[in-house]
């Protein structure tokens, strides 16, 4: 066995260097708003982008790769946080495309947790919808940085003064308008920027490559699109007079939130976004430890992971953990410590994951993400770490709402449904839950939502090979029960209490039957799960 590179000292103005080219970006938003076509279109934009911030178009374009798995090719929806790396002229912007269904919440905001900024997709008729709203208070619990997009303009919307009003309402951000539509939703005839007051029109090439955009002067944007382009320009004056000009510091600051407007589907205004989040998007920042101090980018290596994914390689029934790197700098093939369990972890099998397309990672820094092959060991949340001990703050972790026992339909099929469970329980398709009553034959499982139960005996029968029944259970509500609490429920037949690897749950058929609990016992704390 060859061993382990020395990776000698690195100069900290060299990391400093190499995490301020770095950009790490989440993009959120309410299902179907269009997210992972947004990331499709920033991957486009990033290989026609150069220097000089010209788009071009090319002859030939990857597919659709940040929906990877069959489940969301069939279904039309992201259901698994991927990664890709776009090279924006020198600077690196790594977008993390998270799930927007509900029953994934715990997925998205993990991947919140890895991230510098955000880009929140607004669908123009519709304005922020509830999972919307719900994911920009993970953001602002997290202070992070929200950049908005109001997407599908080319179709019947909102009034654009009404949604920046919707924004500001609902954010408590001054939104300003980087670009700014010519023409109503649903007859976009351009894009101004609200900066130089200039006017892009974009000429399809079709074949899903980038449109040609044409920039123009002020009189020449009046002369071509006459009455549009005054109402567009007076409402810019107005729009700056109101809300200022966007800032960068207080962008960062997020008292306001960069706004544009475009056409994912069609490769529209992505190109201005993409050089917003190159040029003033913040750099790799630093992150909280245990007890609250912020880790400085050049101290030694440490990171954490946000995501463990299984079978990305299904013919190996591999374990990825993805890992934000936090500061130092990653050499392949480096000996790390696992803080959670103090083992020592070999980083020989470090990859950049792009869909199911994969690269070698040699050496990275803060700011990248890095998939490690094979770490069965890590979970979300944990910290390796290179030299003096560091732990990072815990990923939030969601209390299941509801539970079913699953079970193989064909017995003989037990070893590869036993090591499924395992690994997609690992990965946070569900939580497994240990139970007095149960067995390993049919063991229970938690869950946000049914899609969750969907996604798992989906992907148990594609990737592992074994059909499933899955027997839903009558308990409704979920409280935490403390140690008193357990001394005097466990011995109730009416009630099931079930234990994860760090949390103790109490189950309930319903509010009533809690209640009635409350009642029969005083005394009982069974605080909310969380």
């Amino acid at each position: 066995m060859s061993a382990a590179p020395t990776v000698e000292a690195v100069p900290a103005a060299t990391i400093e260097r190499e995490a301020h080219r770095r950009r790490t970006v989440a993009v959120i938003a309410h299902p179907d708003a269009g997210k992972s076509t947004l990331t499709e279109s920033l991957t486009l934009a990033a290989d026609a982008i150069d220097e000089a911030g010209a788009v071009k178009g090319k002859a030939t374009r990857r597919a659709t790769v940040s929906d990877w798995m069959e489940i969301e090719r069939s279904r039309g929806i992201s259901i698994s946080s991927a990664v890709v790396q776009l090279d924006a002229a020198g600077i690196l912007v790594n977008v993390v495309d998270t799930p927007g269904h509900a029953d994934f919440s715990e997925d998205t905001y993990r991947a919140l947790a890895a991230v510098d900024c955000a880009v929140m997709l607004i669908d123009a008729a519709k304005g922020m919808e509830a999972q919307t709203i719900r994911l920009f208070e993970v953001c602002r619990t997290r202070d992070i940085p929200v950049i908005a997009v109001i997407n599908k303009w080319d179709r019947p919307g909102r009034e654009a003064l009404d949604l920046l009003d919707e924004l500001e309402e609902r954010t408590g951000r001054i939104p300003t308008p980087v670009t700014w539509p010519v023409g109503e939703a649903g007859d976009l005839q351009g894009l101004v920027d609200t900066v130089s007051q200039q006017l892009t029109t974009f000429a399809s090439t079709g074949g899903g490559h980038l449109p040609v955009e044409t920039t123009h002067s002020a009189d020449e944007a009046a002369a071509l699109l006459g009455d549009a382009w005054h109402g567009a320009l007076e409402e810019v004056e107005l729009l700056q007079e109101v809300r200022g000009l966007p800032d960068a510091a207080d962008f960062h600051d997020r008292t306001s939130m960069p706004v544009f407007f475009g056409v994912a589907t069609k490769h529209l205004g992505t190109a201005d976004l993409l050089r917003f989040l190159r040029d003033s998007a913040p750099a790799a920042l630093p992150r909280r430890t245990v007890g609250g101090a912020a880790r400085p980018v050049t101290e030694p290596f440490a990171a954490q992971v946000f995501k463990v994914q299984a079978n990305m390689d299904p013919s190996h029934h591999d374990q990825v953990a993805f890992v934000r790197l936090c500061s130092g700098r990653f050499d392949r093939g480096m000996m790390l410590t696992h803080a959670q369990s103090g083992r020592r972890f070999n980083t020989k099998h470090a990859l950049s994951v792009f869909g199911r397309e994969r690269d070698t990672v040699d050496v990275a820094w803060p700011g990248d993400v890095v998939g490690l092959v094979n770490a069965t060991m890590l979970h979300p949340g944990d910290t390796l770490y290179s030299d003096e001990a560091v732990e990072f703050e815990p990923l939030p972790r969601f209390a299941p709402e509801m539970f079913a026992t699953v079970s193989p339909t064909d017995p003989s099929t037990a070893k590869k449904f036993r090591k499924g469970m395992l690994q997609l329980a690992g990965e946070g398709v569900v939580q497994l839950l240990e139970s007095d009553r149960r067995t390993a034959q049919a063991p229970m499982v938690g869950v946000v939502g049914s899609l969750q139960l969907e996604v798992l005996t989906t992907r148990l029968l594609a990737e592992f090979g074994t059909a499933v029944r899955v027997e839903p259970l009558p308990w409704t509500m979920v409280r935490t029960v403390t140690d008193a609490d357990f001394e005097v429920l466990q011995k109730r037949r009416d009630i099931e209490i079930v234990t994860t690897d760090r949390d103790r749950y109490g189950l309930f058929r319903d509010q009533w039957h809690l209640n009635s609990v409350r009642r029969e016992i005083t005394g009982l704390e069974l605080p909310a799960a969380v």
